[in-house]
């Protein structure tokens, strides 16, 4: 039970907090490990593949076995101790307040900004070039990215969280991590980064049909259109060079009834990505705040669902 109640206080905490600047946060620390590594191990070894099959091993597996090695060690000196610090980590992996803030930046920089504006807020939370973006093609890129990360910023931690609590959750993150700064297919990271990304993938790929069918129902509950999402996501749940961003990505398509995906330059480099969903109407800013409403509703959702899942088994 106490995984549970840790997860609910560090939803809670997520959803009042969100991500203060001022704390420290694992992800932080992980993204340090992850450069000192890799300056080591390209030292170290010639074998670029080896060398990241190396980091995807030894990160996650350290980040799981000091986790838990630091929550032994409270529980050794009182329970209290512990869950306050299970409750906090699980806190640190959730980012529903913080992607729907971050979202909202970019809205008002939309509405209420200039374009320059709007394309910083959006280079905040995306991984492309962000400097020739139109207007349309910001609020696109930000609702890709509340609907990519709902799986990896919410359902995906929050699975693990509630499997094998904090720890797991953590070691999530760390793949995750690993993933957003080295798993890329260009020059530097073809082979170094080709465990870490293959690892993510597999870390993700229930999760990322978890949250494609989460966002779907949330579509019903939120006003938006629960048959379309159902409908795209069945179609064009595939139309990615990833096996799983596709997945919320075409739910999120179909709800709203707007293209999403297509062409976009990531370090200077065109990729020409296939269009997920109909182009029903054009994007507009408005699309960005129907995402994070399906956001939040989407959360509530599997939050529901997983604790449900973890009171029955534990119950029983």
């Amino acid at each position: 039970m106490e995984i549970l109640w840790a997860a609910l206080g560090g939803f809670c905490l997520d959803l009042l907090l969100g991500d203060p600047a001022w704390m420290p946060h694992p992800v932080v620390l992980m993204g340090r490990c992850i450069e000192k590594m890799e300056r080591l191990l390209r030292k170290a070894c010639s074998n670029e593949l080896l060398a990241g099959v190396i980091l995807a091993a030894a990160l996650p597996l350290g980040t799981l076995f000091l986790s838990a090695l630091a929550l032994w060690l409270c529980g050794q000196l009182h329970t209290a101790l512990r869950f306050a610090l299970e409750t906090v980590w699980c806190w640190q992996c959730l980012a529903v307040k913080s992607l729907g803030d971050e979202a909202g930046k970019v809205h008002r920089a939309l509405t209420a900004g200039t374009l320059e504006e709007s394309r910083r807020a959006v280079g905040r939370v995306v991984g492309r070039d962000t400097d020739n973006l139109s207007a349309q093609g910001v609020a696109r890129a930000a609702v890709e990215t509340v609907a990519e990360n709902f799986s990896d910023g919410v359902a995906a931690p929050m699975l693990y969280m509630f499997l094998g609590g904090a720890p797991l959750a953590l070691c999530y993150k760390a793949i995750n991590t690993m993933d957003s700064m080295v798993g890329y297919k260009n020059s530097r990271y073809l082979y170094f980064g080709r465990a870490a990304a293959r690892l993510d993938d597999a870390a993700n790929f229930i999760p990322a049909r978890l949250s494609a069918l989460l966002l779907i129902l949330a579509a019903g509950l939120a006003g938006e259109s629960a048959s379309e999402a159902w409908h795209i996501w069945r179609r064009d749940r595939r139309n990615h060079s990833s096996p799983n961003s596709a997945q919320t990505e075409s739910a999120m398509a179909g709800a709203l009834g707007v293209q999403l995906g297509g062409p976009a330059f990531y370090f200077g480099e065109l990729h020409d990505k296939p269009a997920i969903g109909d182009p029903v109407r054009e994007i507009e800013p408005g699309d960005i705040c129907r995402a994070v409403r399906m956001l939040y509703v989407g959360s509530f959702l599997c939050l529901t669902l997983l604790s449900l899942v973890r009171g029955i088994f534990t119950w029983n």
